[in-house]
């Protein structure tokens, strides 16, 4: 089952085989070379373990997540509880498991509609393009979404934000570019409660001059939010450029600052070999991980389960 705001729904049958394919570049860079570095080894040794170090690290795993994994590792063979190279492979797989499944927890649970859904992430990391994929996954749940063009900063968003709605089939609420995007959310939201919408998704300013303009925009579109509808935002999207690896932990940190961030949507994590940015994300910032994009279609974002995820990096 995938948690909603709204409750579950039955969770897709092709969601594996697809993750698989999403992430076959970050199983070449991480899995396949760990097996690598362990085939033919029986004795653990200071040589394997460097090797470990190196394979987890060039894939983004993090570097407090790739200590902790090899500590583990350390203390175990000390203690005699591994004794052979061909165990740390499962041992690793365990490890990864175990951080993801810390940081799940669902979202905020919605009484009543309109769920208010801000996106967030700087220019370029394909948060247009997830908000109107994540638009098409609501309308497939059977839900209606109304979008709103608060990027008022840059023309070009709202605009981008328009061809997504009419893909999609769904309204946009917009005013003219460098109007207060304060009141467009204002106008989007007294919209979707006259129009019974179960959705508003926000699009928001990806690059403001400062981190302080940045900071206050957001904090005042939260607070418009929730006097319009008590207990909005329900949730806060900061969507991350899987390719950018370590800087992408960075925008995270600094977003979460700034903005309340309650979940991580990962695009384009089919186009890289570091797809093991997850981990680190998940571990180092405590969030969990909403969903991942593998391509350029529609329905190319796929609600992320740790299970599946970990289950699609080890399994063939």
């Amino acid at each position: 089952m995938i948690q909603t705001l709204f409750g579950s729904v039955e969770q897709e049958p092709s969601l594996l085989e697809r993750l698989k394919s999403g992430v076959e570049k970050t199983r070449a860079g991480l899995v396949t070379r760990l097996e690598d570095a362990i085939a033919g080894k029986k004795e653990i040794d200071s040589d394997l373990l460097d090797e470990l170090e190196y394979t987890l690290i060039s894939a983004d795993v993090g570097v407090r997540t790739t200590g902790e994994i090899l500590e583990r590792i350390r203390q175990q063979v000390d203690r005699k509880l591994v004794g052979d190279a061909s165990e740390l492979r499962g041992l690793i797989r365990q490890h990864l498991l175990e951080v993801l499944q810390a940081t799940e927890r669902p979202p905020a649970h919605v009484e009543a509609p309109p769920a208010v859904v801000m996106v967030v992430g700087v220019n370029g990391a394909g948060k247009t393009t997830t908000i109107g994929k994540l638009a098409h996954r609501y309308k497939a749940e059977g839900r209606s979404v109304l979008l709103c063009a608060a990027d008022t900063f840059r023309a070009a968003a709202i605009e981008q934000l328009e061809i997504w709605g009419e893909r999609t089939g769904m309204e946009v609420i917009r005013q003219k570019p460098g109007a207060d995007p304060s009141a467009v959310l204002f106008d989007a939201l007294q919209a979707a409660r006259a129009r019974r919408s179960d959705y508003v998704i926000v699009d928001t300013a990806g690059r403001l001059q400062t981190k302080a303009n940045l900071m206050a925009e957001l904090e005042k579109m939260s607070r418009t939010a929730g006097r319009v509808i008590p207990g909005a935002p329900h949730e806060v999207l900061l969507v991350l450029d899987a390719t950018t690896g370590q800087n992408g932990l960075e925008q995270a940190r600094r977003f979460t600052e700034t903005s309340g961030v309650t979940g991580i949507v990962l695009a384009k994590l089919d186009g890289t070999a570091k797809g093991g940015v997850v981990i680190a994300i998940a571990h180092e910032l405590n969030l969990p991980i909403r969903y991942v994009g593998i391509g350029e279609k529609v329905d190319d974002l796929l609600p992320f389960d740790a299970e599946k995820f970990i289950e699609s990096l080890f399994e063939r």
